[in-house]
This record gives structure tokens, sequence and C-alpha cells, in this order.
């Protein structure tokens, strides 16, 4: 019976704090559609995450791009189906790798970001202090950083698709020793519009979910050092696996399966 209680317990709380999580997202949501806007905020969260996350996201597409066209070889090679490795690369890193890996570098380096910034705000009476000052928290905090998250992301993920392609093609062309010209037209042949857009989709999806959870560990974290670290910890963390089970999601919904 302690076990039960325990098994229940647990499952009651994870209910109500996905319950929580929805109720914030969707008014933080609906609050992006409506005045007042911050427009300095929003500018300097656009920069934050657009322009300061753009070598992280940049070196991990390239490595990514490099990665996959040596084992896309080594197993297409097993059946003589080398020419496929540029079909691979291009549809593998703009449906898959390009905006999972730069959501993942992205809720690393800025959901922490967030939550540790909003948490020490909490911490020091900040949000408090905006709401005796009639500003409304979730306008001022919130909304900046999910316009910015749901704007930047395509952009990177973009980028990241084009530099992780590059990648795959300077492996492809200087150790593997396939032909420009045929890996270029290989490259171009394989891409569909349906592969890119369903990629910069999921930057714009994932962009919103890696921001509202950092500013939801953010404004509940408890106060104290410990309290920050572990909103961090739990906005990384949860960010990362909501960005998982999003992707799945999105792949089935686009691909009909």
């Amino acid at each position: 019976m302690s076990f039960l209680a325990t098994l229940g317990r647990y499952s009651l709380n994870s209910l109500q704090e996905i319950g929580r999580v929805f109720i914030f997202a969707c008014t933080g949501l609906r609050c992006c559609f409506a005045p007042p806007f911050f427009l300095r905020e929003i500018i300097h969260q656009l920069i934050s995450i657009g322009f300061y996350c753009l070598p992280i996201v940049g070196v991990t597409a390239i490595f990514a791009g490099m990665v996959l066209a040596l084992q896309t070889y080594i197993g297409c090679a097993r059946w003589n189906a080398e020419s496929a490795v540029a079909g691979v690369v291009v549809i593998g890193l703009t449906r898959e790798l390009g905006p999972v890996f730069a959501g993942l570098m992205v809720a690393g380096r800025m959901s922490s970001s967030i939550a540790a910034e909003i948490g020490s705000m909490r911490v020091s009476e900040q949000i408090d202090a905006l709401r005796t000052l009639h500003v409304d928290p979730i306008r001022f905090l919130v909304v900046p950083r999910i316009i910015a998250g749901i704007t930047m992301m395509p952009f990177l993920v973009l980028i990241a698709d084009i530099v992780g392609i590059m990648g795959g093609f300077l492996v492809s062309t200087t150790v593997l020793n396939f032909a420009i010209g045929s890996y270029i037209n290989q490259t171009v042949h394989s891409l569909e519009m349906i592969d890119v857009i369903s990629g910069l989709v999921k930057a714009s999806v994932f962009g919103f979910a890696l921001t509202i959870l950092g500013c939801y560990h953010g404004f509940y974290s408890d106060l104290g050092a410990k309290g920050i670290g572990n909103a961090t910890t739990g906005a990384v963390v949860s960010a990362s696996i909501l960005i998982l089970i999003l992707n799945y999601m999105l792949t089935a919904l686009f691909f009909g399966i």
C-alpha cells in the first residue's frame, strides 16, 4: 500500500505539473497577440537567441553533416549504393538532424539562461516589483522570449541545414572521392520543398517549447541558490525531452505515418 500511495502521489503531482505548464503556455501565447508589446525587450531577446546561439548551432551542424556522410557511406557501401549518400545527407539534415540538433543546443544554452535569469528575479523580488508598477510580468518577461524563440529558431535551423550539407559535401568530395558535380546534382534532385518546410515548422515549435519551459521553471523556482540550480536543470531536461517528443509527433503529422 505504501508503494501504491507513493506511485499515486507521484502521478498526481506529475499531472498537476503538466496542467500548470499548459496553462502557463496558453497564457503566454495569448499575450503574444495583444498589446502592449515591449519592443526593446523583444529586440534584446532576438539578439540573444538568434545571434549568440549561432556559433554553437553552426559547429554542431557541420560536424553532424560530416559524420552523417561518413556513416551513410559505410552503410551504403555494403549494398553498392554509394550514390545514395547525397540524398540521405540532405534529407536527414533538413527533416531531422538540423531542427533537432539546433533545438537541443539552443535549449541547453537558452532554456537554462532564461530559467536562471527569471529565477534570480523571483528571488530578488523583481517580479513582485513589476506587479507593483502595474507591469504584467508575463508580457514583460515571457512574451518577448516566446516571440524571439518562434522567430529566430527557423533562421538558426536554416543556417544549420546549409552548414550541415556543406559539411557532408566536404567530406564526400575530399575524403570519399565523390565527383563534385555529381554530388551537387544528387543533392539538388533529392531535396524537396516539404523537407525544408517541415524542418522550419519544427524549428518554430521547438523555439516555443524551449522558451516557455525556461520561463516556467524560472517563474516557479524555489528560493535560494539551490532552487535556481534546480530550475535551470529542470528547464534543460524538460525542454530536451519535449523537443524529442514533438519531433516524433510532427514527423508523423507531416509525412502521414
